[in-house]
């Protein structure tokens, strides 16, 4: 085995390959998307399943029926069960899964029946021992399938736990691991392998937690979220050390991984990925031709997931890479490589000899000896040094530092921080305007006798606060008038402003829990009625099909006062039909009137445009709406995980005269980003989308 040093984000993202093991031969590096095709004419993902005989269906839909029922009634049993809404979704999974494989014809191959009848099985087991109060799957060891009702649909998602023998309670180190690109890894799909199998890697004594990530995002957007609400289920039962925690995966699940660690450098012990890709553009091949008619905003939004743009972020997290000496995938570790060497960083990367796309034994040998050695140590909270860059504030935390404002969006932000001495902290920050200094407790490093002093761009602050007795220490800073100055209370400005999870662009409102607000009267115009329902209609179906829930629904008129307070709402149509938006349409940037649509300074034809928009809510700017847009890739980028990535920024003008097709929502005649403050930037001298610039 040879090892060298450089950085690798893998990550499985095959065109036209339906389903890819995690260790399967060498696969093809993809090649840039093709001309757009009518969606009806692209690949199907998930693909169509087989035939099942009627009577298997018949006997199957007779089952799932009856495990519903059984379902209910242990609800009803349990009522007053104060767990009750954890261990159901338990139960509820087994459900799911074989019930949307019957409504969606999700059977690839004739095992996948004797799966579906096992899983019945043990959705009925499991119902009739809840039923009477008992949950012997908690005490289970080896493979378990867990579930949880995420926040953001209210669907049941599964995710898979993997339990040693010696397991005792005792706090435990635990793995998560991302799995590989499978297009037939349905619930049904999914469920079947964490009850049979291990996974790539199972240490011993180690818990690892298998999310299913929202299908075959690449663990992206809701596919991100899962983790967090797995992991937030998982830790009610299993006692995790939160100081070793790695994040683990190979091919579409290395890709993950790195996503993972770079946006997450705080959270774990240590990052081990495997194959795949770092960026998009470079991956994808795409040529000069090809990039130059990407719109600039698309290649803003390549910041969100391009691995390769947060390098420097691996400073303060021990990384073990891997991939195989013949994986065409190995060039995602050459790109991480050259940015790392930006940053004076090198990677322990270990090449498996003459291997295409699987993981060598030995290698996994050496990875596993590594991660022990590391997790010896345990994670590092409070960093002598740190290092960080971001290019969105929803990316806004390594350890003790958390940036609360940036002065723009989409370009480099950075923060280096040290501990000087004793009483003493430097920061140096480019393209930030707020931050929070957070030592929890037990992490100061700050004398507990004197008042702290920040050195902040040069600029000395005395805070007069010292170290607590837990030996905590809190502070946040705001620049004003160019000038650093500790900030009062909480370090958000007055009004409105781009902050964590409230920062856009129109792909951030599916990260929370959202409601499609349906229009319930008539368009203003025909053509962009028409638009409307075919798009919101599409938002639905592909919700289902790729992030595998049901998008929620409420008519205009029937929206309640919880759901404004809790939810982000993507509210279709224009004041003439949507009497939400009508409601709220004077405190909006964009503006309906009777001569037509004003965005940005500019005039368009109502029965010719449409606009797409994502803002704070007037009625509770804590949360967003959105406005005619659901998740904004569409069916070609199914095929390719590298292309599964924003298309839209904060805004955008949709030219009617266009059909949405497989790439496309339509044309965009003008598209941008708020700026900071939610206001709209100056407006640019064309309104051709691919051209103009910010």
């Amino acid at each position: 085995m040879r090892i060298s040093f450089v950085l690798l984000f893998g990550f499985l993202a095959v065109a036209g390959v339906a389903q890819q093991p995690q260790s399967s031969s060498s696969s093809p590096v993809p090649q840039a998307q093709e001309k757009a095709s009518p969606p009806s004419a692209v690949r199907p993902v998930p693909p169509p399943g087989i035939d099942v005989p009627q009577a298997d269906r018949d006997k199957l839909r007779k089952q799932v029926d009856g495990l519903q029922r059984l379902i209910e009634e242990a609800r009803k049993a349990q009522v007053k069960n104060p767990q009750l809404g954890d261990l159901l979704p338990d139960v509820q999974i087994f459900h799911k899964a074989v019930d949307w494989a019957l409504k969606y014809n999700e059977f690839f191959k004739p095992d996948d029946i004797k799966a579906a009848y096992a899983q019945v099985e043990e959705g009925r087991k499991r119902a009739e021992a809840f039923k009477k109060g008992e949950t012997p799957w908690l005490y289970q060891k080896g493979y378990v399938v867990r579930a949880y009702k995420s926040k953001i649909d209210g669907s049941i998602q599964p995710y898979g736990m993997s339990i040693p023998q010696s397991y005792n309670g005792a706090k435990t180190r635990l793995d998560v691991w991302l799995r590989g690109r499978a297009e037939k890894a349905t619930e049904l799909g999914f469920v079947d392998d964490r009850m049979k199998r291990s996974g790539p890697a199972n240490p011993a004594h180690v818990l690892v937690l298998h999310p299913y990530g929202r299908y075959c995002c690449a663990n992206k957007f809701a596919g991100e979220e899962d983790f967090f609400e797995a992991y937030a289920h998982a830790r009610k039962f299993y006692n995790f050390d939160e100081n070793r925690m790695n994040i683990r995966g190979f091919s579409m699940g290395g890709a993950a991984a790195w996503q993972f660690a770079t946006h997450y450098p705080y959270l774990w012990s240590a990052a081990t990925p495997g194959a795949g890709f770092s960026e998009t553009p470079e991956f994808l091949k795409m040529t000069p031709e090809q990039l130059a008619e990407v719109p600039w905003y698309q290649k803003k939004l390549w910041h969100l997931y391009n691995a390769s743009d947060y390098a420097l972020n691996i400073a303060n997290l021990p990384t073990v890479a891997y991939s195989g000496e013949i994986d065409g995938q190995k060039q995602s570790a050459d790109v991480m490589a050259r940015e790392m060497k930006k940053e004076n960083l090198e990677l322990t990367h270990l090449i498996g000899p003459q291997t295409a796309h699987k993981i060598h034994p030995d290698s996994l040998i050496e990875i596993e000896s590594r991660l022990t050695d590391i997790n010896a140590r345990g994670r590092d909270r409070a960093p002598a040094r740190l290092h960080f860059t971001t290019w969105t504030l929803r990316y806004n935390k390594s350890h003790w530092i958390t940036l609360d404002g940036l002065k723009e969006h989409w370009e480099r932000a950075r923060v280096d921080a040290w501990v000087k001495d004793d009483s003493t902290l430097e920061i140096k920050t480019s393209n930030i305007t707020a931050l929070t200094v957070n030592f929890a407790s037990g992490q100061s490093p700050l004398n507990v006798l004197t008042p702290v002093t920040v050195m902040l761009d040069g600029q000395t602050i005395a805070t007069e606060s010292r170290t607590a007795s837990d030996r905590s220490w809190k502070a946040s800073f705001h620049q004003k008038d160019g000038k650093w100055q500790v900030a009062e209370g909480e370090a958000a400005a007055n009004g409105l402003h781009k902050v964590h999870a409230l920062q856009g662009p129109v792909d951030d409102a599916f990260w929370n829990a959202f409601v499609f607000v349906t229009p319930t009267g008539k368009a203003a115009t025909e053509a962009a009625g028409a638009w409307v329902q075919s798009e919101m209609q599409r938002a639905v179906r592909e919700w289902t099909r790729q992030f595998r829930g049901d998008a929620p629904q409420v008519k205009d008129v029937e929206l309640k006062p919880e759901d404004v307070q809790d939810k982000n709402l993507v509210l279709w149509g224009d004041p003439s039909s949507n009497a939400v938006l009508k409601r709220i349409a004077d405190k909006l940037p964009v503006k309906w009137t009777d001569s037509g649509l004003e965005v940005n300074g500019k005039s368009y034809a109502l029965d010719q445009h449409v606009p797409i928009f994502i803002f704070p809510n007037p009625e509770n700017p804590s949360r967003y709406v959105v406005i005619n847009s659901g998740f904004t890739y569409r069916e070609e980028d199914y095929l390719n995980n590298a292309r599964q990535v924003p298309k839209l920024p904060d805004w955008a003008v949709v030219n009617l005269s266009e059909k949405p097709d497989a790439v496309k929502v339509g044309k965009v005649v003008d598209a941008g980003f708020f700026d900071e403050k939610w206001e709209f930037k100056p407006a640019t001298k064309t309104a051709t989308a691919a051209t103009a610039k910010p």
